[in-house]
């Protein structure tokens, strides 16, 4: 039988997976970031460090789980806030 609507991949109306949500989330949420460090113990007193992270709030701290379960590596990290927001933020790293 013929379908105007097909389905599997092609649709993108079809509700999206886990895999999908974590390339959102991470797009809209993360960061890849470069410093350069003064370092006196390397060969040329510089040191290059790269970090990917996504931070949020405390009380998201199940969807960095999540992701934290996709990558299969990294930590999350507690840091303190010094905004007006309350409850901590969150670095999955």
């Amino acid at each position: 039988m013929n379908s105007d609507n097909p389905s599997g991949a092609d649709n993108q109306q079809e509700r999206p997976g886990f895999t999908q949500w974590v390339v959102g989330f991470t797009d809209g949420e993360g960061c890849f970031s470069i410093s350069v460090v003064r370092n006196v113990g390397c060969r040329l007193g510089w040191q290059v460090q790269h970090e990917f992270s996504i931070t949020q709030a405390a009380p998201s701290r199940s969807a960095l789980e999540a992701c934290l379960h996709a990558f299969g590596c990294g930590a999350i990290i507690e840091n303190r806030r010094t905004d007006n927001h309350r409850s901590p933020l969150l670095r999955f790293s």
